[in-house]
């Protein structure tokens, strides 16, 4: 401490002044010697008034005031003592003489006295009560915590915990927040006044006893529990005119604790002793109700206590009408994803399906099994980029634009393109939306993944868009990575044509068919999954499979969307299948109609439907000899329908038409439209093959 020039003594006009110092100072000042006991105090402030001058002069300050924690301060001021350090704007807390419940702050600097030798004489001690500044600054404190962690989630009854953990203990020592039921499941809340028989669900509760922990803490119902509040009670007034209750003193007397008896036990057996609610309100409908109790915190909820609780629960009623509305988009997607999902995967002899859905409820995710010609299936997972109703719409009319191509017979990347061209439009649509439109500026787009399985060939072909993978698991249980096309996702600008490759798969193989990669099920993630899955996946349920599957996934890092298809062959029954190889002459009708006939009785088809394949089959057979080239082939199939196949070498296309009354032919497909349920062309390398399709399959 710097030493300063010698001074005169203070007497006479000095002394009057330091006396004047001490009476009028609105700083509290205290002159401690080197035992820390008070030499000299001024009674001038509100904190000193309360004690008199007798009581304090000649004792320890933490003898006198009730520090609250008096060693830690007494510690501080014997430092300065012992090293000449000030103690500068020093915040102590501390409870006045007969006011043993309130807790008042004082910032406090302490200085060593010297004598110009540097002999110590003591200290000097100046006391600010600064219990409004600081009261204040907890308040602010509260407030950005609230808004800081208060709705950091979409979830109703994890922001009323927020909420809660903020509260206890900083405002309260006991915090509960009740919320309208209907509003968890995204319902519109009702209006102001709330009716009383609107049940309530107790959604967060916190206490301060045991260190915070809330299991043994008094409650009057249990978390979780739903019931319409009790009345006339502050709670129910509160949600009735929309104005916080502060109750100061929770005595025995007061009569609307018998109108909520659980309640008024609860209080009784925490201890608490006063109370404040308010309202969760937007737009003068109602959220929910905040209950603050104090057991521990002597002084009673005041004015600011109540302009405070209400700037938290308008955050929180904020927040929570937030996850509501989100609640309740999230409900409605999930809802028309599930209308516009299959109810289940078509069965197949030689085919069985199960899917999974990473989410299983984002609203923009799909597959699909689709029955085609030729005992074939086609198989489609994918998922539009983005979550809630927008993206369940996109998805439905993806999937609806992809059964519908399905349905021509084109190739998988064919099929992909046409799927690219309907993605474009929608996204050039989604452009022209007014600005002020959120998907305005959110860009449409797409992945997925499109295969037909073969099983009388046992072949399968793919594309995809995105970055589709598909694993093989063997019967055998040696397992493979395929190697699928990737494209550019659908209604992307790039126009870079998709691309399918196409690969045996024998019978009794596990598919997984995914709309994104999998690495939790390939060499550069979880190997040891796919190993186990290959040396399990024989005899066991399909369901138990996809289990596994996302077991393995979980396991890794957290996937994107996902949509999979779990796909399982098994050999077609060669027994339900006839194939002909066919002279190209004009007498091979009549040996194509024995061949039906024949291979039909042994099936057990009944009379006219016979009748009607033979007929059939007639026609296609005379087409393909007029107006096609060899090789000819004949298939029929006894599969979900009555499928009849002729292959011949040429790509030309039949067409329908209706011949005039004089026309001697032109007839033939026309007759094939009306005894069949379906009839097509499919493409292939070498020709076309011309089918029909006659429901239901025979018994």
């Amino acid at each position: 401490m710097a030493q300063s020039e010698p001074t005169a003594p203070l007497d006479g006009p000095g002394a009057a002044m330091l006396d004047a110092l001490f009476s009028q100072s609105l700083v509290g000042l205290h002159l401690l010697d080197t035992d820390l006991r008070v030499v000299r105090v001024n009674t001038a402030t509100p904190a000193m008034r309360d004690v008199p001058v007798e009581d304090v002069v000649g004792h320890r300050v933490d003898e006198v005031y009730g520090l609250l924690d008096a060693d830690e301060v007494m510690a501080l001021v014997r430092r300065v003592l012992d090293n000449g350090v000030p103690l500068v704007a020093h915040i102590v807390r501390a409870h006045r003489r007969g006011d043993p419940g309130h807790q008042y702050f004082h910032e406090i600097s302490v200085f060593r006295l010297e004598t110009p030798s540097g002999d110590v004489l003591g200290l000097a001690v100046a006391v600010v009560e600064v219990t409004e500044r600081e009261e204040s600054r907890a308040r602010e404190v509260v407030l950005e915590m609230t808004r800081e962690h208060v709705g950091r989630t979409l979830d109703v009854l994890e922001t009323c915990q927020e909420l809660v953990d903020v509260l206890v203990p900083r405002v309260a020592d006991i915090a509960v927040v009740e919320v309208v039921d209907a509003v968890l499941r995204g319902d519109h809340p009702p209006l102001a006044p709330l009716p009383r028989d609107v049940p309530l669900r107790r959604a967060a509760f916190r206490s301060a006893a045991g260190g915070g922990t809330d299991a043994d803490a008094p409650q009057a119902h249990p978390l979780g529990d739903v019931r319409a509040l009790p009345g006339p009670t502050p709670y129910t007034q509160a949600l009735s005119d929309l104005r916080p209750r502060a109750v100061a003193s929770l005595d025995e007397d007061l009569p609307w604790l018998a109108a909520d008896p659980a309640r008024a036990r609860a209080i009784r057996a925490a201890g608490a002793h006063t109370l404040i609610t308010a309202p969760l309100t937007v737009r003068d409908t109602v959220l929910g109700l905040i209950s603050l109790y104090r057991t521990r915190q002597g002084e009673p909820y005041d004015e600011d206590d109540v302009s405070l609780l209400l700037q938290v629960a308008d955050h929180t009623a904020l927040s929570i009408d937030n996850a509501r509305r989100y609640t309740r988009e999230h409900t409605i997607a999930a809802t028309v994803q599930r209308q516009l999902l299959p109810r289940r995967p078509s069965s197949h002899p030689a085919l069985e399906t199960t899917p999974l859905l990473l989410p299983p409820d984002s609203g923009g995710q799909w597959y699909d099994t689709i029955p085609l010609s030729g005992a074939r299936t086609g198989l489609a997972v994918g998922g539009v980029v983005g979550r809630g109703l927008h993206a369940a719409a996109v998805m439905g009319q993806l999937r609806t634009v992809v059964r519908s191509l399905a349905a021509f017979d084109v190739e998988p990347d064919e099929l992909l393109a046409r799927l690219n061209d309907t993605a474009t439009f929608l996204a050039a649509e989604r452009a022209t939306l007014p600005t002020a439109d959120p998907l305005h500026r959110q860009a449409l787009a797409a992945r997925f993944a499109y295969a037909v399985y073969d099983p009388l060939t046992l072949t399968c072909t793919v594309a995809g868009a995105g970055s589709p993978s598909l694993v093989v698991v063997h019967a055998d249980g040696s397992t493979e990575v395929r190697n699928v096309p990737a494209g550019s996702l659908l209604g992307s600008e790039d126009k870079t044509p998709f691309a399918a490759t196409a690969f045996t798969v024998p019978e009794d193989s596990l598919l997984i068919l995914s709309d994104t990669p999998l690495p939790a099920l390939v060499a550069s993630g979880d190997a040891d999954a796919l190993r186990r899955l290959a040396e399990q996946h024989r005899g066991r349920p399909l369901e138990d499979l996809r289990d596994d599957v996302l077991y393995a996934l979980a396991g890794s890092a957290e996937p994107g969307p996902t949509a999979l298809l779990l796909v399982r062959t098994h050999p077609f029954p060669a027994d339900r299948v006839g194939v002909w190889q066919l002279p190209d002459t004009p007498t091979v009708v009549a040996t194509a109609r024995r061949l039906v006939r024949d291979r039909l009785a042994d099936w057990g088809v009944e009379r006219e439907t016979a009748h009607d394949t033979e007929l059939i089959v007639s026609e296609l057979v005379t087409n393909a000899v007029r107006y096609g080239s060899p090789p000819l082939e004949l298939r029929v199939i006894n599969d979900r329908a009555l499928t009849c196949e002729v292959r011949d070498g040429s790509a030309s296309t039949p067409r329908l038409r209706h011949a005039s009354v004089a026309d001697e032919g032109g007839r033939g497909l026309f007759i094939v439209a009306q005894l069949a349920q379906a009839w097509g062309t499919r493409y292939t390398p070498e020709g076309k093959i011309i089918w029909t399709e006659q429901n239901p399959p025979p018994g």
